[in-house]
């Protein structure tokens, strides 16, 4: 018998590649339990209820967008590259193959009338970014009524090419945010 943080993972992890295919209310708890090879029992033993199964896949896909985003800055070398890397994370992300958009927006689009669990997890979530953003923002030098200016072209971009299916939403967005930047940093005194 597996333990429970491998069954965790497992159970999270399917979840996390059936919700994100076929969205969350089209999944329910049997195909999971196909998916991970974890009992329906060993299952609720472990999320009580569906709601918090969303929340902990939503979790994965946090840590997930986290390091993706902190390997892009890690090879830029300034505050400012370090912003415009978020859209670099992007174009490599919108070109994978099975790319379905922002599973944060996916699920609060789907569920949001109904789970405040998963609102609050998926504004927790944008929040984090908003704040990473707005730290880079100053960090360059930049007015920091930038910072959400930049965070919603970066979300912009990932409804975007959802939508679309196509990459090219990330360069737009780049190139919006470089002429963002530039000119708010022109306008700063030194």
């Amino acid at each position: 018998m597996i333990d429970d943080t491998t069954a965790r993972r497992q159970v999270v992890e399917a979840a996390d590649r059936l919700f994100y295919t076929r969205g969350v209310q089209a999944v329910g708890m049997d195909a999971v339990r196909a998916e991970a090879g974890v009992s329906l029992k060993r299952i609720y033993s472990l999320f009580p209820s569906k709601d918090d199964l969303i929340v902990a896949v939503l979790r994965h896909r946090r840590q997930m967008w986290d390091a993706g985003i902190a390997a892009s800055a890690e090879r830029a070398a300034t505050a400012r590259e370090k912003l415009l890397a978020v859209f670099d994370f992007l174009d490599g992300w919108f070109r994978e193959p099975d790319f379905r958009g922002c599973a944060f927006i996916n699920a609060y689009g789907e569920l949001s009338g109904g789970s405040e669990n998963v609102r609050r997890t998926v504004r927790e979530q944008k929040e984090a970014f908003g704040a990473y953003v707005a730290e880079l923002v100053r960090a360059a030098g930049a007015p920091a009524s930038l910072a959400p200016q930049i965070a919603i072209l970066a979300e912009g971009a990932q409804t975007t090419a959802a939508i679309l299916g196509g990459p090219e939403a990330a360069a737009q967005a780049r190139d919006a945010a470089e002429t963002l930047l530039d000119a708010a940093l022109e306008k700063t005194p030194l």
